[in-house]
């Protein structure tokens, strides 16, 4: 027993994360069964969606969106992929951080 090497399929996937801007250990599975699924499973770190799920329940609770409406779902999709790969998907106009919030850097 004792200690064993690491096996290459034991260690984690690497992927250089659009986000974060760092290699870091990626998604074991796409997220979607969609091509923004595919970009997010190549591209996105472990953290970084991490920080996506946090941000889209705040995303959610704000506007209201009931995700068995479609079109909330595409609301929701537009703003995972602004999220991760564009400028950031910003809060609801006079949206306030709970108080005790913990607010997330962009990276630089």
């Amino acid at each position: 027993m004792g200690d064993q090497p690491v096996r290459e399929k034991d260690a984690p996937r690497l992927v250089r994360c659009a986000k974060l801007s760092a290699e870091l250990p990626g998604l074991a599975a796409p997220p979607f069964s969609n091509e923004l699924g595919r970009r997010i499973y190549e591209s996105i770190s472990q953290d970084a969606w991490r920080q996506w799920i946090r941000h889209s329940q705040m995303v959610i609770n704000e506007q209201s969106l009931v995700l068995s409406d479609p079109a909330a779902r595409d609301i929701l999709m537009r703003e995972c992929e602004a999220f991760l790969f564009g400028a950031g998907s910003a809060p609801p106009p006079g949206w306030v951080p709970p108080a005790g919030a913990v607010r997330l850097k962009k990276p630089t």
